[in-house]
């Protein structure tokens, strides 16, 4: 197959399946040949890995994982791509494509079905910006048999996603993520490695997943509405944000704050997840 990040091969490729880019789906074409395969290297992947791929587009990344993993299932929700990548994937028998919505597909029915003879399963994927937050949520709220995820991301996203919990770059997705995983910035990707060419850069991360035992939590709803609560009102003391979130009395809140020897006019940014931990723990209680 001729190289998939060249911009003539593309428009050739596009031109022959007569395919307009669609702004609302988000599709910006990698056409940088450095990229892929780095990513494809940073996934870690061997004969004994499956690959879940999200959004294939044109099939430059789905054509380094296949050189690598044992088997791909590339997620594409644009019909009009499937022509294309029969074309551009013809050559490997260990790739299948699904034309299905990532935010609606059961995973954990996918997994059981198409990688029960795969020793480690990852997710290697270019997403969308505009579901970049809500497939990571998918992928890590699903506790799924993964053991990492190597995605490109507006290099803001990428940013609030690694930041460490308790500085003021901080997020509910921040801790999160950091509950189910071990984020890292992997490299920065230009606006201009893309075509059309996005009005933002990009950045490539990797969360490792947690094992299950590496977060200790009396109870999982408790600790993520307390997150939600003091980042909803990121302005206000946790006294507040936490009152009004957990419908409970300022003065339960108070006792359960002077307990745990936490300033009542900390803010959700300066919480660290031992904290936040100890905080959704003690709430449990009421």
């Amino acid at each position: 197959m001729e190289n998939l990040s060249n911009i003539n091969n593309i428009r050739k490729i596009l031109k022959k399946h007569n395919f307009k880019f669609s702004h609302s789906l988000g599709q910006n074409f990698i056409i940088n040949p450095e990229i892929c395969p780095k990513m494809a290297d940073l996934s870690e992947l061997d004969e004994s890995t499956g690959v879940i791929e999200i959004g294939p587009g044109i099939g430059v990344l789905t054509n380094e994982l296949a050189k690598r993993a044992k088997k791909v299932i590339s997620i594409e929700i644009d019909r009009r791509l499937l022509p294309v990548l029969s074309e551009t994937l013809f050559e490997f028998s260990n790739v299948k494509v699904l034309n299905a919505d990532i935010l609606k597909i059961n995973l954990k029915e996918l997994i059981l079905e198409e990688f029960n003879d795969v020793e480690n399963i990852v997710v290697c994927a270019n997403l969308p910006y505009y579901i970049t937050s809500p497939v990571i949520i998918k992928l890590l709220e699903g506790k799924l048999r993964l053991k990492s995820i190597v995605a490109m991301v507006q290099k803001e996203v990428a940013e609030r996603i690694c930041a460490g919990v308790g500085t003021r770059e901080s997020s509910n997705i921040t801790v999160t993520v950091n509950y189910y995983s071990k984020p890292k910035i992997l490299f920065p990707v230009s606006r201009s490695d893309f075509m059309p060419s996005p009005k933002v850069d990009s950045a490539v991360i990797k969360l490792d997943i947690n094992d299950d035992n590496s977060v200790k939590v009396k109870d999982e709803e408790v600790f993520f509405k307390v997150v939600k609560s003091v980042f909803l009102q990121r302005r206000k003391t946790i006294l507040n944000s936490l009152s009004k979130g957990l419908n409970l009395d300022k003065v339960v809140i108070e006792e359960v704050l002077l307990k745990l020897g936490l300033d009542i006019n900390l803010r959700a940014e300066n919480l660290t997840m031992e904290q936040f931990i100890s905080l959704a723990n003690e709430c449990t209680s009421y």
